[in-house]
Protein backbone atom coordinates (compact mmCIF):
# COMPACT_ATOMS: atom_id res chain seq x y z
CA UNK A 1 0.00 0.00 0.00
CA UNK A 2 1.41 3.48 -0.85
CA UNK A 3 0.18 6.91 0.48
CA UNK A 4 1.36 9.64 -1.60
CA UNK A 5 1.85 12.69 0.81
CA UNK A 6 1.63 16.32 -0.44
CA UNK A 7 3.67 18.57 1.83
CA UNK A 8 6.74 18.14 3.95
CA UNK A 9 5.58 20.49 6.48
CA UNK A 10 4.85 19.17 10.21
CA UNK A 11 1.69 18.11 8.94
CA UNK A 12 2.99 15.80 6.08
CA UNK A 13 6.09 14.70 7.35
CA UNK A 14 4.22 13.47 10.78
CA UNK A 15 1.43 11.79 8.77
CA UNK A 16 4.29 10.19 6.94
CA UNK A 17 5.84 8.89 10.02
CA UNK A 18 2.30 7.62 11.28
CA UNK A 19 1.76 5.45 8.40
CA UNK A 20 4.92 4.51 8.24
CA UNK A 21 4.42 2.72 11.53
CA UNK A 22 1.72 0.75 9.69
CA UNK A 23 3.70 -0.72 7.17
CA UNK A 24 2.15 1.64 4.95
CA UNK A 25 4.88 3.14 2.34
CA UNK A 26 4.71 7.05 1.49
CA UNK A 27 6.13 9.21 -1.08
CA UNK A 28 6.32 12.64 -0.13
CA UNK A 29 6.08 15.73 -2.54
CA UNK A 30 6.62 19.10 -1.30
CA UNK A 31 5.89 22.41 -3.60
CA UNK A 32 8.73 24.92 -2.99
CA UNK A 33 12.38 23.86 -3.99
CA UNK A 34 13.75 25.36 -0.30
CA UNK A 35 12.18 24.95 3.14
CA UNK A 36 11.35 28.67 3.85
CA UNK A 37 9.25 28.32 6.99
CA UNK A 38 6.80 30.96 7.63
CA UNK A 39 6.88 32.37 11.26
CA UNK A 40 10.18 31.56 13.53
CA UNK A 41 9.04 29.23 16.61
CA UNK A 42 5.81 27.92 17.84
CA UNK A 43 4.44 26.33 20.59
CA UNK A 44 4.09 22.59 20.56
CA UNK A 45 2.01 22.17 24.07
CA UNK A 46 2.22 18.86 26.12
CA UNK A 47 -0.64 17.28 23.55
CA UNK A 48 1.70 17.74 20.91
CA UNK A 49 5.04 16.54 22.65
CA UNK A 50 2.93 13.34 23.51
CA UNK A 51 2.78 13.06 19.65
CA UNK A 52 6.05 13.48 18.81
CA UNK A 53 7.29 10.75 20.98
CA UNK A 54 4.43 8.56 20.11
CA UNK A 55 5.58 8.73 16.36
CA UNK A 56 9.15 8.31 17.13
CA UNK A 57 10.48 11.48 17.30
CA UNK A 58 10.54 12.77 20.73
CA UNK A 59 14.20 13.21 20.86
CA UNK A 60 13.65 16.13 18.52
CA UNK A 61 11.57 17.53 20.90
CA UNK A 62 14.23 17.23 23.65
CA UNK A 63 16.73 19.05 21.62
CA UNK A 64 14.78 22.13 20.08
CA UNK A 65 12.80 22.44 23.44
CA UNK A 66 13.04 25.82 25.26
CA UNK A 67 13.17 25.69 29.66
CA UNK A 68 9.50 26.81 29.50
CA UNK A 69 8.52 26.46 33.74
CA UNK A 70 6.83 29.23 34.06
CA UNK A 71 4.32 31.70 32.87
CA UNK A 72 3.72 35.26 33.68
CA UNK A 73 1.74 38.62 32.51
CA UNK A 74 2.57 41.75 32.98
CA UNK A 75 0.84 44.55 32.18
CA UNK A 76 2.68 46.37 29.13
CA UNK A 77 2.30 50.24 30.26
CA UNK A 78 3.79 49.63 33.94
CA UNK A 79 5.54 46.70 32.84
CA UNK A 80 3.99 45.28 36.65
CA UNK A 81 3.16 41.85 37.42
CA UNK A 82 -0.22 40.74 36.62
CA UNK A 83 0.03 37.29 37.32
CA UNK A 84 3.19 34.73 37.83
CA UNK A 85 3.12 31.43 38.18
CA UNK A 86 4.88 27.67 37.94
CA UNK A 87 3.94 25.24 35.12
CA UNK A 88 4.91 22.07 37.25
CA UNK A 89 1.22 21.50 37.89
CA UNK A 90 -0.19 21.13 34.00
CA UNK A 91 3.02 19.14 33.76
CA UNK A 92 2.10 16.96 36.35
CA UNK A 93 -1.50 16.50 35.87
CA UNK A 94 -0.38 15.63 31.87
CA UNK A 95 2.88 13.62 31.65
CA UNK A 96 4.65 15.92 29.67
CA UNK A 97 5.97 18.97 29.61
CA UNK A 98 5.65 21.82 26.87
CA UNK A 99 8.27 22.80 24.16
CA UNK A 100 8.57 25.72 22.51
CA UNK A 101 10.81 25.63 19.50
CA UNK A 102 11.90 27.10 16.18
CA UNK A 103 10.08 25.97 13.70
CA UNK A 104 12.75 25.85 11.00
CA UNK A 105 14.17 23.49 13.23
CA UNK A 106 11.57 21.62 13.87
CA UNK A 107 10.78 20.54 10.30
CA UNK A 108 14.32 20.52 9.30
CA UNK A 109 15.00 17.82 11.67
CA UNK A 110 11.88 16.00 11.32
CA UNK A 111 12.75 15.52 7.62
CA UNK A 112 16.21 14.57 8.27
CA UNK A 113 14.59 11.68 10.27
CA UNK A 114 12.75 10.96 7.75
CA UNK A 115 15.36 11.16 5.08
CA UNK A 116 15.92 14.30 3.01
CA UNK A 117 16.63 12.59 -0.32
CA UNK A 118 13.85 10.57 -0.04
CA UNK A 119 11.54 14.27 0.04
CA UNK A 120 10.75 15.13 -3.63
CA UNK A 121 10.90 18.92 -3.39
CA UNK A 122 9.78 21.57 -6.65
CA UNK A 123 6.64 19.54 -6.99
CA UNK A 124 3.92 21.59 -6.78
CA UNK A 125 0.30 19.96 -7.74
CA UNK A 126 -1.40 21.26 -11.09
CA UNK A 127 -4.24 18.24 -10.74
CA UNK A 128 -5.29 15.65 -9.19
CA UNK A 129 -7.26 12.18 -10.23
CA UNK A 130 -9.14 9.66 -8.03
CA UNK A 131 -10.81 6.29 -8.96
CA UNK A 132 -12.00 4.15 -6.78
CA UNK A 133 -9.06 2.31 -5.96
CA UNK A 134 -6.07 4.96 -6.64
CA UNK A 135 -5.21 8.83 -6.78
CA UNK A 136 -2.64 10.07 -9.38
CA UNK A 137 -1.37 13.69 -8.51
CA UNK A 138 0.22 15.69 -11.74
CA UNK A 139 2.40 18.31 -10.93
CA UNK A 140 3.69 21.37 -12.71
CA UNK A 141 7.22 19.84 -13.72
CA UNK A 142 5.40 17.64 -15.94
CA UNK A 143 5.83 14.53 -13.76
CA UNK A 144 3.14 12.90 -11.81
CA UNK A 145 2.66 10.46 -8.97
CA UNK A 146 -0.31 7.52 -8.52
CA UNK A 147 -0.84 6.49 -4.90
CA UNK A 148 -3.77 3.99 -2.95
CA UNK A 149 -4.63 7.20 -1.40
CA UNK A 150 -3.77 11.06 -0.84
CA UNK A 151 -2.78 13.05 2.33
CA UNK A 152 -2.89 16.50 1.37
CA UNK A 153 -1.07 18.43 4.17
CA UNK A 154 -0.45 21.46 1.50
CA UNK A 155 -0.94 24.07 3.94
CA UNK A 156 -3.93 26.92 4.50
CA UNK A 157 -3.04 27.58 0.91
CA UNK A 158 -4.39 24.29 0.23
CA UNK A 159 -4.57 23.06 -3.60
CA UNK A 160 -6.41 19.80 -2.85
CA UNK A 161 -8.37 21.25 -0.43
CA UNK A 162 -11.28 22.35 -2.91
CA UNK A 163 -11.34 18.99 -4.67
CA UNK A 164 -12.19 17.58 -1.50
CA UNK A 165 -14.68 20.15 0.05
CA UNK A 166 -16.36 20.98 -3.41
CA UNK A 167 -15.89 24.89 -3.03
CA UNK A 168 -13.14 27.08 -3.01
CA UNK A 169 -12.72 28.44 0.72
CA UNK A 170 -11.82 32.19 1.89
CA UNK A 171 -9.34 32.99 4.56
CA UNK A 172 -10.99 35.46 6.89
CA UNK A 173 -8.51 37.87 8.13
CA UNK A 174 -8.75 38.19 11.66
CA UNK A 175 -7.78 42.02 12.70
CA UNK A 176 -4.14 41.82 13.43
CA UNK A 177 -0.80 41.90 12.28
CA UNK A 178 1.68 39.64 14.13
CA UNK A 179 5.52 40.52 13.91
CA UNK A 180 7.70 37.66 14.89
CA UNK A 181 11.15 36.28 15.31
CA UNK A 182 14.21 35.16 17.47
CA UNK A 183 16.43 37.17 19.79
CA UNK A 184 19.37 36.14 22.30
CA UNK A 185 17.90 35.82 25.68
CA UNK A 186 18.38 38.80 27.93
CA UNK A 187 16.96 38.97 31.40
CA UNK A 188 16.01 42.83 30.86
CA UNK A 189 13.28 41.30 28.92
CA UNK A 190 12.07 38.67 30.78
CA UNK A 191 13.66 35.29 32.68
CA UNK A 192 14.82 32.86 30.56
CA UNK A 193 12.54 30.03 31.73
CA UNK A 194 9.18 31.67 31.47
CA UNK A 195 6.86 32.47 29.13
CA UNK A 196 6.41 36.38 29.47
CA UNK A 197 3.67 37.95 27.90
CA UNK A 198 3.20 42.27 28.24
CA UNK A 199 -0.67 43.23 27.61
CA UNK A 200 -2.58 46.68 26.88
CA UNK A 201 -4.70 48.13 24.56
CA UNK A 202 -5.78 45.38 22.75
CA UNK A 203 -2.24 44.46 22.02
CA UNK A 204 0.20 41.88 22.90
CA UNK A 205 4.16 41.31 23.37
CA UNK A 206 5.49 37.78 24.07
CA UNK A 207 8.87 36.19 24.55
CA UNK A 208 9.35 32.07 25.07
CA UNK A 209 12.53 30.75 25.61
CA UNK A 210 13.39 28.02 23.06
CA UNK A 211 17.01 25.66 22.89
CA UNK A 212 20.34 27.56 22.66
CA UNK A 213 19.54 30.67 24.84
CA UNK A 214 17.21 32.16 22.68
CA UNK A 215 13.62 33.89 22.52
CA UNK A 216 10.97 33.61 20.13
CA UNK A 217 9.16 36.68 20.38
CA UNK A 218 5.79 38.13 19.11
CA UNK A 219 4.10 41.59 18.71
CA UNK A 220 0.32 41.17 18.13
CA UNK A 221 -1.41 44.57 17.04
CA UNK A 222 -5.00 45.45 15.48
CA UNK A 223 -4.85 46.69 12.78
CA UNK A 224 -6.54 46.90 9.00
CA UNK A 225 -4.49 44.82 6.78
CA UNK A 226 -3.21 45.75 3.70
CA UNK A 227 -0.85 48.24 5.06
CA UNK A 228 2.24 49.80 3.12
CA UNK A 229 4.99 48.07 5.78
CA UNK A 230 7.53 46.51 5.54
CA UNK A 231 11.05 45.51 6.93
CA UNK A 232 12.33 48.90 6.04
CA UNK A 233 9.94 50.75 8.78
CA UNK A 234 10.05 47.69 10.79
CA UNK A 235 11.83 49.00 14.07
CA UNK A 236 10.00 52.49 13.62
CA UNK A 237 6.32 50.64 12.79
CA UNK A 238 7.02 48.84 15.96
CA UNK A 239 8.37 51.89 18.15
CA UNK A 240 4.96 53.49 17.74
CA UNK A 241 2.67 50.84 18.03
CA UNK A 242 3.79 50.53 21.45
CA UNK A 243 5.24 53.96 22.56
CA UNK A 244 5.00 54.68 26.28
CA UNK A 245 4.76 51.08 27.14
CA UNK A 246 7.21 49.17 29.67
CA UNK A 247 11.17 49.08 29.13
CA UNK A 248 11.57 45.45 29.16
CA UNK A 249 9.35 45.91 25.02
CA UNK A 250 11.86 49.02 24.61
CA UNK A 251 14.82 46.60 24.90
CA UNK A 252 12.67 43.77 22.99
CA UNK A 253 12.44 46.00 20.45
CA UNK A 254 15.30 47.72 20.05
CA UNK A 255 17.48 43.64 19.96
CA UNK A 256 15.10 42.70 16.79
CA UNK A 257 17.25 42.27 13.51
CA UNK A 258 14.56 43.28 11.10
CA UNK A 259 16.05 41.08 8.05
CA UNK A 260 15.30 37.84 10.03
CA UNK A 261 11.81 39.43 11.32
CA UNK A 262 8.34 38.11 9.87
CA UNK A 263 5.55 40.28 9.72
CA UNK A 264 1.94 38.08 9.29
CA UNK A 265 -1.44 39.34 8.52
CA UNK A 266 -2.92 36.71 10.90
CA UNK A 267 -5.76 34.91 9.02
CA UNK A 268 -7.81 31.78 9.49
CA UNK A 269 -10.71 29.62 7.93
CA UNK A 270 -13.96 28.93 9.07
CA UNK A 271 -14.52 25.39 10.09
CA UNK A 272 -15.70 22.46 7.76
CA UNK A 273 -16.86 19.24 8.55
CA UNK A 274 -15.50 17.38 5.22
CA UNK A 275 -11.82 16.26 5.20
CA UNK A 276 -11.61 13.47 3.53
CA UNK A 277 -13.22 12.32 -0.37
CA UNK A 278 -13.13 9.19 -1.12
CA UNK A 279 -9.43 8.19 -1.07
CA UNK A 280 -8.02 11.59 -0.60
CA UNK A 281 -7.57 13.06 2.91
CA UNK A 282 -6.86 16.71 4.58
CA UNK A 283 -4.64 16.89 7.43
CA UNK A 284 -3.18 19.95 9.28
CA UNK A 285 -3.81 23.55 7.70
CA UNK A 286 -5.02 22.41 4.62
CA UNK A 287 -8.14 20.89 6.70
CA UNK A 288 -8.47 23.42 10.12
CA UNK A 289 -6.24 26.64 9.52
CA UNK A 290 -6.40 28.45 12.62
CA UNK A 291 -5.39 31.52 14.38
CA UNK A 292 -2.16 30.88 16.77
CA UNK A 293 -3.77 32.64 19.44
CA UNK A 294 -4.05 29.10 21.21
CA UNK A 295 -0.54 27.12 20.19
CA UNK A 296 -2.49 24.31 19.12
CA UNK A 297 -2.11 24.57 15.17
CA UNK A 298 1.32 22.23 14.67
CA UNK A 299 -0.19 20.14 17.84
CA UNK A 300 -3.32 19.90 16.09
CA UNK A 301 -1.46 18.35 13.25
CA UNK A 302 0.28 16.39 15.08
CA UNK A 303 -2.78 14.61 16.38
CA UNK A 304 -4.44 14.35 13.12
CA UNK A 305 -1.49 12.28 12.10
CA UNK A 306 -1.44 10.45 15.23
CA UNK A 307 -5.24 9.79 14.26
CA UNK A 308 -4.50 8.68 10.94
CA UNK A 309 -2.00 6.30 11.80
CA UNK A 310 -4.59 4.66 14.84
CA UNK A 311 -7.12 4.17 12.45
CA UNK A 312 -5.10 2.48 9.54
CA UNK A 313 -4.00 0.17 13.05
CA UNK A 314 -7.88 -0.95 13.28
CA UNK A 315 -8.29 -1.54 9.48
CA UNK A 316 -6.24 -1.96 5.77
CA UNK A 317 -9.28 -0.53 3.99
CA UNK A 318 -8.53 2.56 3.03
CA UNK A 319 -11.67 4.63 2.55
CA UNK A 320 -13.30 3.12 5.89
CA UNK A 321 -9.82 3.96 7.84
CA UNK A 322 -10.11 7.71 6.29
CA UNK A 323 -13.54 7.71 7.21
CA UNK A 324 -12.94 6.86 10.73
CA UNK A 325 -10.37 9.24 10.74
CA UNK A 326 -12.59 11.86 9.70
CA UNK A 327 -15.09 11.44 12.30
CA UNK A 328 -13.11 11.51 15.10
CA UNK A 329 -10.72 14.65 13.71
CA UNK A 330 -13.52 17.18 12.70
CA UNK A 331 -15.15 17.99 15.95
CA UNK A 332 -11.87 18.23 17.55
CA UNK A 333 -10.14 20.17 14.94
CA UNK A 334 -13.36 22.44 14.41
CA UNK A 335 -13.42 23.61 18.40
CA UNK A 336 -9.83 24.12 18.18
CA UNK A 337 -10.49 26.67 15.61
CA UNK A 338 -13.35 28.52 17.32
CA UNK A 339 -11.48 28.87 21.06
CA UNK A 340 -8.71 30.27 19.13
CA UNK A 341 -10.98 32.53 17.22
CA UNK A 342 -12.60 33.42 20.24
CA UNK A 343 -10.09 33.74 22.67
CA UNK A 344 -8.13 35.94 19.35
CA UNK A 345 -11.15 38.22 19.72
CA UNK A 346 -10.75 38.72 23.66
CA UNK A 347 -7.23 39.32 23.27
CA UNK A 348 -7.04 41.76 20.59
CA UNK A 349 -9.25 44.16 21.81
CA UNK A 350 -12.75 43.64 19.97
CA UNK A 351 -14.56 44.47 22.32
CA UNK A 352 -12.56 46.02 25.00
CA UNK A 353 -14.74 46.13 27.53
CA UNK A 354 -14.18 42.23 27.44
CA UNK A 355 -10.49 42.35 27.13
CA UNK A 356 -10.49 45.20 29.91
CA UNK A 357 -12.62 42.50 31.99
CA UNK A 358 -9.82 39.61 30.55
CA UNK A 359 -6.73 41.75 32.03
CA UNK A 360 -9.10 42.41 35.54
CA UNK A 361 -9.21 38.49 35.87
CA UNK A 362 -5.38 38.26 35.25
CA UNK A 363 -4.90 40.90 38.39
CA UNK A 364 -6.17 38.47 40.50
CA UNK A 365 -5.54 35.22 38.46
CA UNK A 366 -2.92 32.57 40.72
CA UNK A 367 -2.42 30.00 37.85
CA UNK A 368 -5.40 27.65 38.83
CA UNK A 369 -7.62 28.96 36.14
CA UNK A 370 -5.22 29.23 33.06
CA UNK A 371 -3.93 25.72 33.76
CA UNK A 372 -7.19 24.56 34.10
CA UNK A 373 -8.22 26.04 30.81
CA UNK A 374 -4.88 24.41 29.25
CA UNK A 375 -5.18 21.07 30.20
CA UNK A 376 -8.89 20.80 29.16
CA UNK A 377 -7.36 21.59 25.45
CA UNK A 378 -4.46 18.98 26.09
CA UNK A 379 -6.44 16.43 27.43
CA UNK A 380 -8.56 16.57 24.82
CA UNK A 381 -5.87 14.72 22.41
CA UNK A 382 -5.52 11.27 21.05
CA UNK A 383 -2.81 10.49 23.78
CA UNK A 384 -4.16 12.19 26.78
Amino acid sequence: MKALIIGAGIGGMSAAAALKQQGIECDIFEAVKEIKPVGAALSIWSNGVKCMNHLGMGHIMDSLGGPMHNLAYHDGLTGAVMTQFSLSPLVEAVGERPCPVSRANLQSQMIDWWGREKVQFGKRIEKLEQSETCVTAYFTDGSSATGDFMVAADGTHSSVRAHVIGYQTERRYADYVNWNGLVNIDENIAPGNQWTTFVGEGKRVSVMPIADGRFYFFFDVPLPKGLNEDRTTLVDDLKGYFKGWAKPVQVLIDSIDPEVTNRIEIHDIEPFDTLVKGNIALLGDSAHSTTPDIGQGGCSALEDAVVLGQCFAETKDIQTALKDYEEKRRFRVKDLVLKARKRCDVTHGKNMQETQAWYDELRVEKGDNIIAGLRTTIVGGPLA
